[in-house]
């Protein structure tokens, strides 16, 4: 079947500088001989029109150039239609596009549109709530919501944040139910993984896989907060193994396990962000894995 492309953006971003690759897209685009079209998306996000626009013309592939934000919207609205995604990464921190593999340069990302083969992604769900890469509650979610309050993005904006909240930051209480197997933990937060990173190659869960059937838990627990650097860092690194909860429950500073499914009861109402965003916090809720949710194309 031959391939017909839809270029996703934003047309309140970026100024001069989305101009100029709006015109690469359509450059290279054209040099491929590949139909396609570019399809301004709305601030509501509603994606219904798009939607009958890609089952009319036939559209075979959605490619999103945006950040993490923009590609949890037009997956969730647009993985029954049949396409296959493609990144443009150009958004604060591309968490997916990074642990897919794909390029942060324009140009080799786009090349990679042309050349790459789309694998399954898995996403979760959070009650009803739609997530593709990774989630979190507390002090990760705090930093989310003072970072979405700010003009500039980038990494210096997010270490910023990071660094005002921290002093800032304080353990919440959580319960926690997988199976039949329940605890109580005071934690500073939890991250749902289904990619290894928040963004700008911070990883947070180095075993996570893009599409293995599981998320990657990652709880910080109550600890001296002069360690708590020191345990981020030992995580990121890699130096934590995946764990056997029963075992390491009391001994750990962070937990780290893979699990299908978990139910967390947000007993102190600690913030919560989805992919990136900020998102209003819930006292209860139930995690579910959602197996090849959608195809990427990657490496």
């Amino acid at each position: 079947m031959e391939r017909k492309i839809i270029y996703l953006y934003n047309p309140i971003s970026g100024t001069s500088k989305k101009e100029g690759f709006l015109k690469i897209i359509e450059r290279e685009t054209a040099y491929q001989q590949i139909p396609y079209r570019l399809y301004a998306t709305n601030a509501a996000g509603n994606y219904e029109e798009l939607k009958e626009i890609i089952e009319q013309e036939q559209f075979t592939d959605v490619v999103m150039m945006g950040g993490d934000g923009t590609i949890n919207k037009a997956t969730e609205e647009l993985r029954f239609t049949g396409v296959q995604f493609g990144i443009l990464p150009v958004g604060s921190g591309n968490g997916l596009a990074r642990a897919a593999g794909i390029p942060i340069k324009l140009k080799s990302a786009l090349s990679l549109i042309f050349s790459g083969t789309a694998k399954a992604v898995d996403a979760f769900m959070l009650n009803n709530k739609y997530a593709c890469m990774l989630s979190g509650i507390g002090f990760d979610a705090q930093v989310a919501h003072g970072f979405a309050n700010k003009a500039t993005r980038g990494i210096l904006t997010y270490t910023q944040q990071s660094i005002i909240n921290y002093f800032k930051a304080h353990p919440y209480q959580f319960e926690i139910e997988i199976d039949t197997f329940h605890f109580f933990t005071e934690a500073f937060f939890i991250s749902i993984a289904n990619s290894n990173q928040f963004g700008n190659n911070f990883t947070i869960a180095p075993q996570a896989s893009l599409n293995d059937g599981l998320l990657d838990i990652v709880i910080v627990q109550k600890m001296n907060k002069a360690k708590l650097p020191f345990a981020l860092l030992k995580q990121i690194r890699g130096n934590n193994k995946l764990q056997e909860l029963v075992d390491d429950l009391g001994s750990k500073n962070i937990l780290y396990f893979q699990t299908s499914n978990l139910s967390i009861k947000n007993l102190k109402l600690a913030p919560l962000h989805i992919d990136g965003d900020p998102a209003e916090t819930l006292e209860e809720i139930e995690i579910r894995i959602i197996p090849n949710a959608f195809q990427l194309i990657r490496p």
